[in-house]
């Protein structure tokens, strides 16, 4: 692995402004980012402070379930590993958890959003790591360029553009893992074309865990920056098929960590996706670009789950389909007004068109979902669009000073259509506006001290009340998060770089929101504060090293409860207080590269009340070796969880128990998995 400043730029004629500007960089990035073209809009790490990059060095020889894993190589990332089939888990920072409960991460796939309309991550599982050319985190609460989930941060799922190559990559290995993924790229003038098809298919650590997956995308670009106009197209379809082996109570976990109960037997997931893109930028003038994306994405899920085998009621068993249509367009406008100063404009537009049907059904073991349903509890249409729009400058009156202020709005419109006729307006939130200020401070080329500050916002999502206001609904305003960090990006030594950041993040009137079950509770003013270090160098020729720690709390703050109700000072949920990561990459040889990957995370409560004792706690090892057969022929090793430690996600099942209890679904054990690569 090399250790490289991310050169993915701006258009040639910005060229001066980004010179000055480089000292005044406080991103890291680890591994190589590939360059193929030039774009108008300004990117994160010229005008953001806390950002990290992933580049595809990183990435591409990983062997993962879903895409959201490789981010665990990152700083400060929470994975939250659900492992129920196609519902595998997701990825959270910033002391936000992955319970689903409040979903603060935007996502993003070429620019592309790629949140569900809850907030959940599910379009990034459409990605395999050989198409992936970088993934860009930007924490904090100073990013203007998106409004709608942008509570804690965003991450950008770059994929590789241009190119001539032909990549393919096999794999096997544990639970009979099957994979195979083929990567092309072709470039000839002014015409770009890519291409992937990927296929995973396995067993499954659990009994009734198999599944099987099918991606395929493709990318057209036109033209040149340079001579005026680039245009292009990206279309990628997902298909996935999946069992699911069921949550397990403590006894059952005792008893056989690898089992699946017959409540279960029937549980699975069937779910498609697609994603379709239109890409143009253009050169206005010597100092003046323009960048557009309009996009549609579909979402369609059925799922099928027993969350136990309680014989009266009918919740625990439920059917779950989801239809989103998104459809929307993000501009940008950016101008070099002069040498000190360059001012950007920027405007989103997205309308959703979301069906939800949850049905429940009467005990059986396993649960027929084939029988009519005991109750049909949703059988909802909702629209939800949103519009938004922002401003931002980069002032460098010196070299060693970059001041970059900004202004977001945004509002929200939609209805919401019930059964019963009933028909309802999606809360009235007003403009919503976002002020922001970061500033970096060059003392030397190698050290940078940089501080931010910046408001983001909450909305409800999901098809019922509160979110719309149905008849009895209170009107209420968005729950807004105001965050501030100041940290130091130095270099210790050559070939180092570091990073320490204090942060904090206040929510006025944070809501635990949950669309697919209809819960909400309003939890109150929360704060979350921590401390980020990382580092990252390269040791003479063949040694690199990597680490991370973040140390983070959430709290509540104030709830408005009654005496004896009240949940003031409480953790809230499934937030560890640590989070860190080690990594080694030894070239032993020419031919030969080793590598060492240690992850670790600290326990939690699983509810706000803070009455259960802590889970989540865990820490793996994972070995990998790369022997690089001819320069065309790679074969690589993995072995993860090498120590075999057995730990498991728990949450707290006090939705459907009458006897609350935590529930779990364990992580594998030791895997391992051989891969061939090929190079043409």
């Amino acid at each position: 692995m090399k250790v490289h400043s991310l050169a993915v730029g701006v258009l040639a004629v910005l060229a001066a402004s980004t010179v000055q500007a480089q000292s005044q960089n406080a991103a890291t990035t680890m591994g190589t980012v590939h360059v193929h073209q030039t774009r108008g809009q300004l990117t994160a790490h010229e005008v953001l402070t806390s950002v990290d990059v992933l580049g595809a060095e990183q990435i591409e020889d990983k062997t993962v379930t879903q895409s959201w894993e490789l981010l665990g190589q990152m700083p400060g990332m929470q994975l939250t590993e659900t492992r129920q089939g196609a519902e595998s888990g997701k990825v959270s920072f910033r002391a936000f958890n992955g319970e689903g409960y409040l979903n603060a991460i935007k996502t993003l796939i070429d620019g592309i959003p790629s949140n569900v309309n809850s907030g959940n991550q599910r379009f990034i599982d459409m990605l395999f790591p050989l198409e992936i050319d970088y993934i860009e985190v930007v924490r904090g609460t100073n990013d203007p360029r998106y409004g709608l989930h942008n509570i804690g941060g965003n991450i950008n799922f770059g994929t590789r553009q241009g190119g001539d190559y032909t990549d393919a990559r096999l794999t096997y290995g544990s639970f009979d893992t099957r994979e195979a993924q083929i990567a092309v790229g072709r470039e000839h003038g002014d015409f770009a074309q890519n291409y992937f098809i990927g296929v995973q298919a396995s067993d499954g650590y659990r009994d009734h865990d198999a599944s099987e997956k099918y991606s395929l995308g493709g990318k057209w670009f036109y033209g040149s920056l340079d001579d005026g106009m680039r245009i292009g197209l990206t279309a990628r379809a997902y298909k996935q098929k999946a069992e699911e082996p069921g949550f397990m109570t403590a006894g059952e976990l005792a008893a056989d960590r690898r089992r699946s109960e017959r409540r279960n037997a029937n549980d699975g997931d069937d779910r498609d996706m697609r994603q379709i893109g239109l890409h143009m930028d253009l050169k206005l003038a010597d100092n003046v670009a323009f960048g557009t994306k309009f996009y549609y994405s579909r979402y369609e899920d059925d799922r099928r789950v027993t969350f136990s085998d309680l014989p009266t009621g009918n919740a625990p068993r439920q059917r779950r389909v989801w239809d989103e249509k998104q459809t929307g367009m993000l501009a940008t406008l950016t101008w070099v007004a002069s040498d000190t100063l360059t001012l950007e404009s920027g405007a989103n537009y997205e309308q959703q068109h979301n069906g939800y049907v949850r049905e429940r059904f009467n005990y059986v073991e396993p649960t027929d979902f084939n029988a009519p349903p005991a109750r049909v509890q949703n059988d909802d249409f909702h629209t939800f669009d949103n519009v938004g729009g922002y401003v931002q400058a980069i002032y460098q009156p010196v070299d060693a000073l970059k001041i970059v202020p900004a202004y977001r709005v945004d509002r929200f419109d939609g209805a919401t259509q019930l059964p019963g006729g009933v028909r309802a307006p999606l809360q009235d939130y007003g403009t919503i506006g976002q002020p922001k200020l970061s500033v970096v401070y060059a003392l030397s080329p190698d050290t940078n001290v940089y501080a931010n500050w910046g408001r983001t916002f909450q909305v409800l999502t999901g098809s019922t009340a509160p979110a719309y206001l149905t008849p009895g609904q209170m009107g209420m305003r968005p729950s807004t998060n105001t965050g501030m960090e100041t940290g130091v990006k130095f270099s210790p030594f050559a070939g180092s770089q570091a990073r320490i950041a204090v942060w904090q993040q206040d929510a006025e009137n944070e809501v635990s929101n949950m669309p697919a079950t209809g819960t909400t509770v309003v939890l109150g003013k929360t704060r979350r504060r921590g401390v980020d270090a990382q580092f990252d160098a390269r040791l003479g020729e063949d040694w690199t090293l990597w680490a991370s720690h973040a140390y983070q709390e959430a709290k509540i703050e104030r709830d408005g409860r009654a005496a004896g109700l009240s949940i003031e000072g409480n953790e809230v949920a499934a937030t560890p207080r640590t989070i860190s990561n080690l990594g080694v990459d030894y070239q032993a040889s020419d031919a030969l590269a080793l590598g060492l990957q240690a992850r670790a995370q600290g326990d939690y409560y699983l509810e706000e009340r803070n009455v259960t004792e802590k889970f989540g706690k865990f820490a793996v090892l994972d070995l990998s070796a790369k022997y690089q057969l001819n320069p065309r022929m790679r074969v690589d090793v993995q072995i993860k969880n090498v120590t075999g430690r057995e730990y498991a996600y728990a949450w707290y099942d006090s939705f459907f128990w009458d006897d609350a209890q935590p529930m779990f679904s364990p992580a594998p054990g030791r895997t391992a998995f051989v891969s061939f690569s090929v190079r043409m």
